[in-house]
């Protein structure tokens, strides 16, 4: 089962920081999360389609934009929402 850790604005609307979900790849990563946690489906997704902004990594490899991207048990998949700074 992956770990998923969620971060900042994400991790306020799921009330927690850590959660493990079923999948053996980001699509179905991302719905089991989704199903737990219904309001990050539209922070997420625009329809379909995973928002522009929406970066995950996996186990630190950059994985967005790949939501066939394999996982397996005990991979870290860590979700952010858009990074700012100055």
């Amino acid at each position: 089962m992956p770990k998923v850790k969620l971060f900042a604005k994400f991790r306020e609307i799921a009330g927690a920081s850590e959660v493990d979900v079923e999948g053996k790849n980001l699509r179905e990563v991302l719905e089991s999360l989704c199903n737990k946690f219904p309001k990050l489906r539209e922070t997420f997704f625009e329809g379909e389609r995973l928002r522009d902004f929406v970066q995950i990594m996996v186990n630190g490899k950059n994985a967005r934009g790949n939501l066939d991207f394999q996982v397996s048990e005990g991979d870290l998949v860590a979700i952010f929402p858009p990074v700012s700074g100055g």
